[in-house]
């Protein structure tokens, strides 16, 4: 009884991570909405920005959660509004290169107080 009781535990500590993440997913969406963005589009600005140059596709994925397929799209989707730019990598032919624009870079900047106000509302305990 007592494994039962420790496994009921674990899966409610999982759930309740999970209803966190989706609560805080939303709640960044309709924060960034207003922004033009939603949070997987942040993300990839939030990454892009931490870095001192362009990053490979590959290397970006590392720390968004999504498909390849479906961050390919974003990025192009972003590439499209003129937040980001796509290059062939010099040293790789086949690899893509990301970078942010300047329209990129002040919309993180004006953005990022945004996303860490949500952050700092829904994760605080």
């Amino acid at each position: 009884m007592a494994a039962n009781n420790a496994e009921q535990a674990l899966v409610d500590q999982w759930r309740d991570i999970l209803a966190l993440h989706a609560r805080t997913q939303c709640e960044l969406d309709r924060a960034l909405h207003q922004h033009g963005l939603c949070g997987s589009d942040f993300e990839v600005l939030d990454v892009l920005a931490g870095g001192v140059c362009a990053q490979r596709v590959q290397e970006i994925s590392e720390h968004v959660h999504l498909s390849q397929s479906a961050l390919s799209r974003l990025i192009a989707r972003l590439e499209k509004d003129g937040l980001v730019e796509r290059h062939m990598c010099p040293e790789d032919r086949r690899g893509v290169k990301v970078a942010l624009t300047e329209k990129g870079r002040a919309l993180h900047g004006d953005v990022l107080p945004v996303q860490r106000a949500v952050l700092t509302k829904m994760l605080a305990t």
